[in-house]
């Protein structure tokens, strides 16, 4: 059974500009849709699964689920669409199907531009974290999958806070295993409930606006992004601590 880490909230939520002085000593890195393109695969297991317990599935739907737990996702379904599975059972079915397709799946890659920006961030000594609300069994095959294992070594799922995203326990453990104040990491992250968790963390937030992810309002993060090349132009202008 998963234990749950359960942190201190805050109430500091970053305003500040993105190159200001107060330096940069880590970054934490969303899964899908940051560090892989998954999302729209997810759509795909998301609408099967959904029509084998009867609900209808849409893109825009998917989409307000995008950031969040599967536990808040299928308590979310439920409850729309007023079916009266017990969520172990939408938890069970789910869970399999994810992990029998995604292990399946012959495609899935690092998304492009990532890898020379990891590579960099090593070369720094810049230290990071994947914070992600898959299940950790997801995040562990996803990550030998694409290879990007050897980069993240600390992996925090929503499954291990007490609350999932937009709250942002998941940012504050990863800060915490990181060694960092959260004021000193930059998030990384795709989703609006991903945005909202890392402000509300006292992060400063990098949006990359991914269009496997929709049309997500990234709009409270202090810089947007549409690739890793866009990061790669921006690197020199990020405060990073030596």
């Amino acid at each position: 059974m998963t234990s749950i880490h359960h942190v201190t909230p805050t109430n500091n939520e970053y305003t500040g500009d993105l190159s200001a002085s107060v330096p940069v000593k880590a970054v934490i890195f969303d899964m899908d849709g940051v560090l892989v393109d998954s999302e729209p695969i997810y759509f795909e297991i998301e609408r099967s699964s959904f029509a084998h317990f009867g609900a209808p599935m849409t893109e825009e739907e998917h989409h307000t689920y995008v950031g969040v737990t599967l536990e808040s996702m299928w308590r979310q379904v439920l409850d729309r669409h007023q079916l009266t599975h017990t969520l172990e059972e939408a938890l069970a079915y789910h869970r399999k199907n994810v992990m029998q397709t995604i292990t399946a799946h012959e495609g899935l890659v690092a998304i492009n531009g990532l890898e020379r920006w990891l590579d960099w961030l090593q070369e720094k000594g810049i230290p990071v974290a994947v914070a992600s609300s898959s299940p950790r069994s997801l995040i562990d095959l996803i990550m030998e999958k694409t290879g990007l294992g050897r980069y993240f070594d600390i992996r925090i799922t929503g499954e291990e806070v007490s609350q999932g995203k937009p709250a942002p326990d998941i940012f504050l453990y990863a800060a915490e295993l990181l060694g960092t104040a959260p004021a000193h990491c930059i998030v990384i992250e795709d989703s609006r409930n991903g945005v909202h968790a890392a402000k509300s963390a006292g992060m400063r937030c990098i949006g990359l606006h991914n269009p496997g992810s929709g049309q997500q309002d990234l709009s409270k993060a202090d810089h947007n992004i549409f690739s890793y090349d866009d990061l790669w132009a921006l690197k020199e202008n990020l405060p990073f601590g030596e």
